[in-house]
């Protein structure tokens, strides 16, 4: 009887068993160059869970001749640390796989940066969060980066099909049948967890009795049953976060419906309304603007719609924004505008306000010359005459330049051309 786990016998022993991360394991590839020459560097893997990160780890202490041990960086202490320090002064040598590296506390880390140093620990390091927003520079400036990719549905199923092959690590040993569709639905609906799908496949095998021939067959309803819909994964403070919002914004400023439909949908699955509302309305007047001034009243409308009804019926008032906003005329005129008039106070671009701006509305402002030779606008029949506002430093600067992408912001061009030449 096999007593550890599917998904732990089947992690690869060398490079070479490695599925998917062919950018880093491939022929020529960094990593499969590195353990090739005998010259490995400390290295922070980082990805979402169940994708490879301790296997590469392994994999790499399969394929070189030093001592490979495994920490965690939350639970393990200082006095684990110490052990592997002693045996890498014995042996020359140790690969120290560091799980949870982001986690890594300060007295922990001032004790392994001089093996790092010296190369007595060869550190990889593995995490779900993005090494350069939760990893100390000091460990990480010692570390090469690699990025770890999600795996494909033929990755997990070539993983599926190895773990039913294999006879020393799997369940070679026993006639087993599984029909495509079942295959598929553990690759499928593990959302990319290769582990998720090796668990759930031994959960098939074991549970599911043998025909009168001896064979165990795994049937779509058997794969369900073993690994069910997973949830789908969203950490509002992760990384993947702050991708999908990216994604969100930049496809409805290309226009591109269904891909902003499909984000939506993600963020929507997530529950994250507040996310959700709070970038619709920056769109609205990052990217639409002046284009279709109306969008930003009609996505803050429907933003309250959603708020006041909640999911699942929240969904359509969002859907209704999002289209319009894709398919808005688009213009970024105003950030543009506000952003350069920024750029020049924060450099100390600013000057005098003219005299005539001056407050006016106290005692002994005219002696000081305030608000003299101020014309009153409304005095004149266009509402409008021809005075300096600016300060003189600065009296031709043009900071708003009109886009010609909607009609709202053409008419407001015509008029500020007219006013500007003048």
């Amino acid at each position: 009887m096999k007593l550890k786990p599917l998904a732990f016998r089947m992690r690869p022993r060398s490079i070479d068993e490695i599925i998917g991360q062919q950018h880093l394991v491939g022929e020529d590839k960094i990593i499969s160059r590195m353990v090739k020459a005998g010259q490995l560097a400390s290295m922070i893997l980082y990805g979402p869970p169940g994708i490879g990160k301790t296997s590469i780890a392994s994999a790499i202490a399969g394929s070189t001749r030093y001592a490979f041990r495994t920490l965690n960086a939350v639970t393990n202490n200082k006095k684990d640390m110490e052990a592997v320090a002693a045996e890498a002064k014995m042996s020359g040598k140790v690969i120290l796989l560091l799980d949870e590296v982001h986690r890594l506390d300060k007295g922990k880390q001032d004790f392994l940066l001089p093996y790092l140093e010296n190369g007595m620990i060869t550190l990889i390091g593995a995490t779900t969060s993005n090494p350069y927003h939760a990893i100390n520079p000091a460990i990480r400036s010692r570390c090469q980066i690699f990025e770890l990719l999600p795996l494909s549905v033929e990755d997990i199923q070539q993983a599926l099909m190895r773990a039913i092959k294999d006879e020393e690590r799997g369940y070679g040993e026993l006639a087993i049948e599984i029909t495509p569709d079942a295959l598929e639905h553990f690759a499928l609906a593990s959302n990319g967890d290769v582990r998720s799908s090796l668990n759930a496949l031994e959960l098939a095998i074991l549970s599911t009795k043998k025909d009168e021939n001896g064979v165990i067959h795994i049937d779509l309803k058997i794969a369900e049953e073993c690994l069910q819909k997973k949830s789908f994964a969203h950490d509002k403070d992760g990384d993947a976060h702050y991708d999908v919002l990216s994604a969100f914004q930049k496809s409805i400023r290309g226009s591109d419906v269904n891909a902003a439909l499909h984000y939506l949908a993600r963020l929507i699955e997530a529950g994250d309304l507040i996310s959700i509302s709070r970038r619709l309305l920056v769109i609205a007047y990052e990217d639409i603007a002046l284009a279709n001034p109306q969008a930003g009243a009609r996505t803050l409308a429907a933003i309250e719609t959603a708020e006041r009804v909640g999911f699942p019926e929240a969904r359509i008032p969002l859907a209704n924004a999002v289209i319009e906003l894709c398919l808005s005329p688009k213009s970024n005129s105003a950030i543009l505008a506000i952003d350069e008039a920024l750029q020049d106070i924060r450099k100390g671009n600013i000057g005098e306000v003219p005299a005539h701006l001056k407050d006016a509305h106290y005692k002994g402002a005219s002696e000081l010359g305030r608000g003299i030779d101020y014309l009153y606008p409304h005095n004149y029949e266009s509402g409008w005459v021809a005075q300096q506002y600016l300060p003189n430093k600065l009296k031709n600067k043009q900071y708003y330049k009109p886009k010609k992408t909607g009609k709202f912001e053409q008419a407001l061009g015509a008029v500020y051309e007219k006013i500007f030449r003048k």
